[in-house]
């Protein structure tokens, strides 16, 4: 397996609209054409994985010193090229998993 996507990256809490927050672990930090993504898989209540979801946001790491952001993918086909890279990315891992 891709040991980068499992390898544990660590979780973020997001502040979502409603000022809810949600606190969802890292999957994978990729780029995508001229960005880099970030893949999120929200946590239940009960310290589970939400395995029906997960977010794509554009991350833009800004230093060791400064917290990374995210931001909103508001383009249909920047979004549609994040989701894909992060489809390779799993396609890629399951490959290799059959493959052992």
């Amino acid at each position: 397996m891709n040991e980068e996507l499992y390898e544990d990256l660590g979780t973020v809490t997001l502040t979502l609209d409603n000022d809810e927050e949600l606190e969802c672990e890292i999957l994978a930090i990729y780029p995508a054409g001229e960005h880099q993504y970030i893949a999120l898989q929200p946590m239940t209540d009960d310290d589970g994985i939400d395995e029906e979801n997960i977010f794509i946001y554009r991350y833009i790491y800004k230093g060791e010193d400064v917290d990374a952001e995210l931001e909103n993918i508001e383009d249909d086909d920047e979004y549609e090229l994040a989701v894909d890279a992060f489809d390779e990315i799993l396609d890629s891992d399951l490959f290799d998993a059959e493959e052992e």
